[in-house]
């Protein structure tokens, strides 16, 4: 069993060295196999590459460990997304910052239940929500999305009319549409 760490700040500005003293303190090891650190890196990113390669080491029995909670996940969802993942590969999770996040004790492993819980709860509800205003917009004639740039059926018959008649490149066509030549494409394949 090995006690891996993981610090991260979201600007190339700010540093570790507080999070690194938490995570040494906790019985982290002060050697890079053990304590990784993403610098100038949001939180807000799929891919971390720290995160990417401490999730990489983790095996059966280690304990990942964090300074503070919001180091590690994204959002609550991905947050509990990814402890669970590790549980299943037979990790552990401690959060330094909130000893009730701590899923080598059953009260850590209580409360990351109902955070999941409240987590799941609340994208219920904004999936809830959205569906209600787009029924409610659709009931009223609205629909959601982009407008189209060929808005109508005579501009689209026209930028075929145009394009058949190999005349113009399509470049020259979509610039008298005021379309890309990706959109003009896309409406030629219409």
């Amino acid at each position: 069993m090995a006690l891996i760490g993981y610090a991260r700040v979201s600007t190339t500005d700010q540093n570790t060295d507080g999070q690194r003293d938490a995570l040494i303190a906790a019985g982290v090891k002060d050697d890079p196999r053990y304590l990784f650190e993403d610098h100038g890196v949001s939180g807000a990113k799929a891919t971390r590459p720290a995160l990417d390669k401490c999730i990489a080491s983790l095996r059966e029995g280690d304990v990942l460990i964090v300074a503070k909670l919001d180091r590690l996940g994204r959002s609550l969802a991905n947050l509990i997304e990814l402890v669970k993942d590790l549980g299943e590969r037979g990790v552990e999770f401690r959060a330094l910052d909130n000893t009730s996040i701590d899923t080598t004790t059953s009260n850590g492993k209580l409360m990351l239940n109902i955070f999941g819980a409240l987590a799941e709860y609340e994208r219920d509800v904004i999936r809830e929500r959205t569906n209600v205003g787009l029924t409610a917009a659709k009931a009223r004639g609205r629909q959601g999305g982009r407008p189209r740039k060929l808005d109508s059926d005579e501009k689209v018959a026209k930028a075929k009319k145009m394009h058949a008649a190999n005349v113009m490149a399509p470049k020259e066509i979509a610039d008298a549409l005021g379309v890309s030549v990706s959109t003009l494409y896309r409406y030629l394949a219409m």
